[in-house]
């Protein structure tokens, strides 16, 4: 069972908490909802901020942590930020994906995210996350 939310309007329920020092929020979709209460393990939802010649913002999924990394939201879901780079600029790596190496930000706390909105479609999970304002 989720933990209690702190508002549920137009069908997205919001949960707030803090992460890394910071007020931050989860939005879940009625269909994340429903998976999330289905699952018997955790879920961690890694939102990757990549540094390189671009700058890229993806949401990845692990089936729990058993580094214990990432904040608990709920008994079924955590998340983690992991700011990450490449030792060169490969837009065309093999795969779409060139090796990364965790990114030492000074100020770190000036890059973690103020939501993440996570949806459940198709038997996938799907994530955004941003600053300011989170979409509807």
């Amino acid at each position: 069972m989720l933990a209690p939310f702190i508002s549920s309007a137009a069908s997205v329920s919001t949960l707030s908490l803090t992460l890394e020092g910071k007020p931050f929020r989860v939005l879940l979709t009625p269909a994340a909802r429903r998976a999330l209460d289905a699952r018997s393990t955790p879920l961690v939802a890694e939102m990757e901020y990549y540094f390189s010649c671009l700058i890229r913002l993806k949401v990845r999924f692990y089936e729990g942590d058993p580094e214990a990394s990432a904040t608990p939201v709920t008994d079924r879901l955590a998340v983690r930020f992991r700011p990450v780079m490449s030792r060169a600029c490969e837009v065309h790596a093999s795969g779409g994906r060139a090796p990364l190496t965790d990114f030492p930000i000074v100020r770190r706390a000036a890059f973690v995210p103020h939501w993440l909105k996570l949806d459940f479609r198709r038997g996938e999970w799907t994530g955004e996350f941003g600053y300011k304002t989170p979409p509807a």
